[in-house]
């Protein structure tokens, strides 16, 4: 099974800028998509962006769209979600997960990280 973790989350202004990383271990998918998700308190986890395996597609939620970059170092079997324009309803605990399909919702997706915190203050 492949374990995740995610890391690079922290507290920054509007405006700025984050780059989060998620790094897998044990048995990798080389085939699998990866997403990036959020949640923040007493909402519902919102699927943020997904890349593909060969990260030759990606998805981006409508949120995120413009200001989120999704990409992938296979060598590195870490995918990075790099967030700029960054917006106080940006704040949630950002999660990474892999799934079978860029296009599947969150419960198809599986092997979620503990996840890392992202507040953006106004």
């Amino acid at each position: 099974q492949v374990q995740l973790v995610e890391s690079g989350g922290g507290l920054v202004q509007a405006g700025g800028s984050l780059r989060l990383s998620c790094a897998a271990s044990g048995r990798t998918c080389r085939n699998c998509a990866t997403g990036w998700f959020r949640q923040a308190p007493g909402k519902e986890r919102e699927k943020v962006a997904a890349i593909s395996g060969s990260g030759g597609s990606t998805y981006y939620g409508d949120s995120v769209k413009g200001r989120f970059t999704i990409s992938r170092d296979n060598a590195k079997n870490t995918v990075y979600l790099q967030m700029n324009s960054l917006k106080p309803e940006d704040t949630a605990v950002y999660y990474c997960a892999v799934g079978h399909s860029i296009a599947t919702s969150a419960t198809a997706f599986g092997s979620w990280g503990q996840g890392t915190q992202v507040t953006v203050s106004s």
